[in-house]
């Protein structure tokens, strides 16, 4: 089955973008409850409703959840388009319904959606919180966990541009991680249980966006809400959805979330995880912080009359301004960049910078100048 082809009949065309609330979806999950399989299980900080939505009648129980950051809304796109599909009338989505139960929580930190922050109204990561539960959000996680007991979780987040597929100097459009269960990294069998599921999805990937699959570092953390359900015996598995050239807003990388999750699922049917596929999983090269979004080469500056040809970044900032996400790009490095790679990239030819203030690049200055050439840079993006 072509799964690119899947996405494109289920991507749900209602939703897009990287900002993304739970009054943007709840319209299509009530479209969903004709059987009452859409529940409130608590209320954030702020009294908003956490939902539940779980479909299938399988023996397998899988539990997934998006948004336990706010701002990272790849994963529910994709999880949205994904409970799409199941929704629909293919063959293959009767056999996974037949074959598993699905229990999903698309937005778990609805403050933290409607804000666009990682942390929720109190300011807790909640990915940090899986031991102490402070927060309401936490403990409506584990009542759930514990109530559902699930086979696989499906713990689904988003990373940040900077990161790269080692130092192959391509983005790492995806990565995965099957989270350690103690301080040795050791590997039992329910953590190889996630580790030959990560396998099998990235030789699919493989074939789709080659050399685009990274790895998540696996240094064990309990507070983690991953190392934590790991350490319960449930295997888990780490979803982190990056980036793809061009795409900020993630839409293409919302299409590879949907054909993890479906290739997850058949290959779970198929009971293929019965090899240990270690080696193969520790092929996948980790993820490094090696990526800037712009990176500017070779621009002449004049400071206090000696003129020097140096290098410097920028990074956007994701600003939430009147209901939009706005990319606002700021310099945020100055110097030595030899090992990193740009988004965008731009060999200024020792042209002079020039802008209007005092004519060299500064640290969290917003990314507007000129260049001797007759080029403008604007908004970390050159025109002419």
């Amino acid at each position: 089955m072509d799964l690119e082809q899947l996405y494109d009949r289920y991507k749900d065309q209602s939703i897009a973008g990287r900002y993304l609330t739970l009054d943007a979806i709840l319209p299509i999950f009530e479209k969903w409850n004709t059987k009452n399989q859409l529940k409130i299980i608590g209320k954030s900080v702020l009294g908003v409703s956490i939902y539940s939505y779980q479909i299938g009648s399988g023996k397998t129980k899988i539990f997934l959840w998006s948004q336990m950051h706010g701002n990272e809304s790849t994963t529910t796109k994709a999880l949205i388009d994904f409970l799409h599909f199941l929704n629909g009338e293919t063959v293959l989505a009767t056999t996974l319904l037949e074959s598993f139960t699905f229990c999903c929580i698309p937005i778990l930190n609805p403050d933290g959606a409607k804000a666009y922050t990682r942390e929720n109204a109190n300011k807790v990561d909640l990915n940090r919180d899986s031991q102490d539960l402070s927060q309401p959000e936490s403990r409506i996680l584990r009542a759930v966990f514990e109530d559902f007991q699930p086979h696989f979780c499906f713990n689904l987040h988003d990373q940040r541009t900077i990161f790269g597929v080692g130092d192959t100097g391509k983005p790492a459009t995806l990565s995965f991680l099957a989270p350690s269960y103690n301080e040795t990294r050791d590997v039992n069998a329910n953590r190889l249980k996630a580790i030959n599921l990560i396998s099998g999805i990235n030789e699919v990937l493989q074939e789709l966006i080659p050399g685009q699959i990274g790895r998540f570092d696996d240094g064990f953390n309990i507070n983690c809400i991953g190392d934590t359900f790991q350490y319960l015996g449930v295997p888990t598995v780490l979803f982190e959805a990056g980036h793809f050239p061009n795409d900020y807003q993630r839409e293409q990388t919302r299409k590879y979330v949907f054909v993890s999750l479906v290739c997850s699922f058949q290959r779970l049917n198929e009971n293929d995880l019965v090899n240990n596929e270690f080696d193969k999983y520790l092929s996948i090269p980790q993820n490094k912080v090696v990526f800037y979004d712009f990176l500017y080469k070779n621009v002449k500056i004049n400071y206090d009359g000696i003129e020097i040809i140096t290098k410097f970044a920028a990074q956007y900032k994701e600003e939430l301004i009147d209901n939009q996400i706005c990319f606002n790009a700021y310099i945020v490095h100055i110097g030595e960049l030899d090992n990193f790679f740009g988004h965008f990239e731009y060999d200024a030819k020792e042209a002079l910078y020039q802008d209007e203030n005092e004519n060299f690049p500064k640290l969290n200055q917003k990314a507007d100048f000129y260049l001797s050439n007759g080029f403008a840079v604007i908004n970390g993006l050159i025109s002419q």
